[in-house]
């Protein structure tokens, strides 16, 4: 029995891992921003665009990406460090040109290249993970992402056969009547089969403008008769490309409402979302409030029940359950449960707020402890002291803590009571049940149960029992401190 020859098994592309490297653009001038600032530095959600785009490559695998830098280089590297290869295109000749620049560090490194812009700030790991799953299942050499839209905005034009393949990419200044009809657009993100990229770059040709274009490498593949498939984003905000101030502010927009419609669908009432930013970083319970004109920034956590605002900015901090924050700014500080506070009350960073604190209108904190259950009223200043639990702390009091040298510590008690206008000559310490008349100008330690009174300060026994200090008693029965 004669043996037959079989043909060699064909691989299962929907089985294999690629290996997957990201090269991503960003060496442009961006002359229409007109600003100092290099485009890509701009920012989006409080993040430098191009910061945002290695975010995403990162997303998508464990490997830097390499980053196409030029104008503003210096910058770029220093906004990124360690988290991208780095590759300069000495002159900017194109998209092209500005790829080829990666071939030194990639070539052999890759199964797949993907391609995209570093000032496209809202594309997202899943739409470029199903671009990189749509390429490894393609025949061909080419699948990019598109967009049909009404408003071309300048992007070329995608021509298509009857099969659905691309048969062109027809830049807007080279099309005809009939081409620029067609509103599906190539909006410049590509995942190429790498083994065909490396010597198709460097076959292309410079335009008219001595530039070199990569979806020039369309015509290539078509002209070998290979396939290239496209693949339409189901989101335009996605795609959103930055050009100028105007589309930065579109971006920032379309992120905002991809932000609040995420924290509405888990339970939060957003008053106002037009009014009010809310950062990616940050997480808020349900049943929370946020009022109009309300900023939560950096990797603020809101608990659950509370009301923010409205006219309240919450700065990289930790805000408990049930809580009001009205009209306030607090910045990298604490706050447990039940605290009220505002309107116009400052918690600098390194506040802490225990459960059930109340402050008033106008009051200051900074680096500083309040127990559960204080009360501080209006126009105060705390820094750097520490208070215990039912204290209360009246109006217009203040923690005098620098010397013009050195900062110093307040100490107050449980169950204190710290009257109006009091100023604290820190160090000092006002012990358990102490107390301070309204206006005293306390330089020395208060005992428990004792009674700084008047300018500078002296003691009262509020209880018979005056023997609990050692300063000799004056006729009226007070203590000089």
């Amino acid at each position: 029995m004669s043996s037959i020859e079989l043909p060699p098994p064909v691989p299962d592309r929907s089985l294999a891992v690629p290996r997957v490297a990201t090269v991503i653009l960003a060496a442009g001038h961006g002359t229409r921003m007109k600003s100092a600032l290099p485009k890509v530095l701009h920012t989006v959600g409080n993040r430098p665009m191009v910061v945002r785009a290695v975010d995403t490559a990162w997303a998508l695998n464990d490997r830097p990406p390499v980053v196409v830098i030029g104008h503003g280089a210096d910058s770029v590297r220093q906004a990124l460090g360690t988290r991208a290869q780095f590759v300069f295109q000495t002159e900017q000749l194109g998209t092209g040109h500005a790829v080829q620049q990666a071939a030194t560090v990639l070539r052999d490194a890759a199964d797949v290249v993907l391609v995209y812009y570093a000032d496209m700030p809202l594309l997202t790991a899943p739409t470029l993970q199903t671009l990189i799953e749509g390429q490894q299942l393609h025949a061909g050499p080419i699948t990019l992402l598109t967009l049909v839209a009404a408003d071309p905005r300048g992007f070329g034009r995608i021509v298509r056969r009857a099969d659905g393949t691309i048969a062109a990419i027809v830049e807007e200044h080279e099309a005809t009547p009939e081409q620029r009809a067609i509103r599906e657009l190539n909006v410049g993100v590509y995942a190429f089969r790498a083994d065909w990229l490396w010597p198709r770059l460097e076959k292309l040709r410079p335009r008219q403008k001595g530039e070199y274009y990569l979806t020039d490498l369309v015509e290539l593949a078509v002209s070998e008769g290979l396939t290239v498939q496209g693949q339409i984003v189901a989101d335009a905000d996605e795609v959103i490309g930055i050009n100028t101030r105007v589309h930065l502010s579109e971006a920032e927009s379309a992120l905002q409402r991809r932000i609040t419609q995420r924290w509405q669908l888990a339970g939060v009432t957003i008053r106002s979302p037009q009014s009010c930013s809310i950062d990616e970083r940050a997480s808020i319970g349900p049943d929370t409030i946020i009022e109009p004109n309300t900023h939560v920034q950096g990797e603020t956590v809101i608990g659950a029940g509370c009301i923010i605002g409205p006219n309240s900015i919450i700065v990289d901090s930790r805000i408990g359950d049930h809580c009001v924050v009205l009209a306030s700014m607090v910045e990298q500080a604490t706050v447990e449960n039940e605290v009220d506070m505002g309107p116009f009350v400052h918690l600098r960073p390194g506040a802490y707020l225990e459960s059930r604190v109340h402050m008033g209108n106008f009051g200051e904190i900074k680096n500083s402890r309040i127990g559960a259950g204080s009360h501080i009223g209006h126009f105060s200043y705390i820094g750097d002291a520490q208070i215990g639990a039912d204290v209360n702390i009246g109006a217009g009091v203040i923690t005098v803590n620098y010397d013009g040298v050195h900062k110093h510590r307040t100490v107050i008690g449980d169950q204190a009571f710290i009257g109006s206008d009091t100023m604290l000559i820190a160090p000092v310490t006002v012990e358990a049940n102490g107390r301070t008349a309204a206006g005293a100008v306390v330089t020395h330690d208060v005992p428990a149960d004792f009674i700084a009174v008047g300018v500078p300060a002296r003691l009262r026994a509020i209880k018979p029992a005056v023997d609990a200090i050692n300063s000799p008693l004056t006729g009226d029965g007070s203590a000089a401190i």
